[in-house]
């Protein structure tokens, strides 16, 4: 069935005024093979457009990142948000009236919507789009009763690849997260969800998203630690790491649950050291819903169950091989 993204705001949120989705992520790699090796392992639709390397997931319209090639290690380059045509205007002014730093166009951009720079330094793109960013929860794979005297599980000769169903989120390293919390709050329009003081940070967008589009962690500098796809089970969560082992990509981290998020998630670390993560059943804020943001200890914002974290899961190898 075709999937249609919504292009208009819902009513009760008429006076509400900020971007709806995370419409795209660009960065660099040393080596487009590369990438193409991974992200088609894990379950993803590489396209390459000229240069470029766009991911997609089956079935969706949406191409949710490209990447390029560029010497040196892997590198952000720029974000780009989408936002309702209603409120491209609005979001523009308040951008003005809080003096928040233009720049050019990113050379691997385009013209259109309005640039700005992150208080990180790295390029912004706001643009009118249509919401890729879901408008429910999504929805968990329900598998048929199984006869008794059967079996439930399938041999591992039959069990089908894992395709994610579309981006979930992003997490950001970031050297001033109180700042950064500022720019997406006041210039974007995203709000606050759940926080460790400035150790980790989720938000969310204001006409619907999962419990944050946006997550940061403190860091030395600017980065992307990983990109975070939706799959249907836990069972894909863990035939998604059973995958990724058998195509040569045997570190990670999980199966695990999160606290904050509450998604169980695995997560493949890439060629350049950050990650891209299997995610099932993540929370879900409404767009007429107010969520109640926490401040949480460290000890409950992390993870429920998993086995222990890898030593270097936090690096930023942005700035290590910079």
């Amino acid at each position: 069935m075709a999937i249609e993204l919504r292009t208009r705001k819902d009513p009760y949120r008429a006076a509400v005024h900020g971007v709806h989705s995370l419409d795209g992520i660009v960065f660099t790699v040393p080596d487009l093979d590369d990438a193409v090796r991974f992200y088609e392992a894990f379950g993803l639709e590489t396209k390459r457009v000229g240069d470029r390397l766009d991911l997609h997931t089956l079935g969706h319209p949406h191409a949710w990142a490209s990447v390029h090639a560029a010497p040196g290690p892997k590198k952000l380059q720029y974000l780009r948000f989408g936002c309702f045509a209603e409120d491209f205007d609005a979001i523009a002014a308040r951008i003005e009236t809080l003096g928040v730093e233009r720049c050019a166009p990113h050379p691997l951009g385009s013209g259109e919507g309005l640039w700005v720079k992150h208080p990180d330094g790295f390029p912004v793109q706001v643009v009118v789009a249509a919401k890729s960013t879901p408008d429910l929860r999504s929805e968990k794979q329900v598998e048929p009763p199984v006869p008794l005297g059967t079996g439930a599980s399938l041999a591992r000769s039959r069990i089908p690849k894992v395709r994610p169903r579309r981006l979930s989120h992003v997490l950001l390293h970031c050297p001033d997260v109180s700042r950064a919390i500022h720019f997406y709050e006041d210039a974007l329009g995203l709000r606050l969800t759940d926080r460790s003081a400035d150790l980790v940070v989720f938000m969310h967008g204001v006409h619907g998203s999962d419990h944050h589009l946006i997550a940061m962690a403190k860091s030395d500098g600017p980065g992307l630690h990983h990109l975070s796809w939706d799959v249907a089970s836990i069972d894909e969560v863990g035939r998604g790491m059973e995958q990724m082992y058998a195509a040569g990509f045997t570190r990670g981290w999980g199966v695990g649950r999160h606290v904050l998020g509450s998604n169980y998630f695995y997560y493949a670390r890439d060629p350049w050291g950050s990650y891209s993560e299997y995610s099932f059943d993540i929370d879900y804020v409404p767009g007429d819903f107010e969520w109640r943001s926490g401040d949480h200890p460290p000890e409950d914002s992390f993870y429920a169950w998993g086995p222990a974290v890898p030593e270097d899961f936090i690096t930023n190898f942005e700035i290590r091989n910079g």
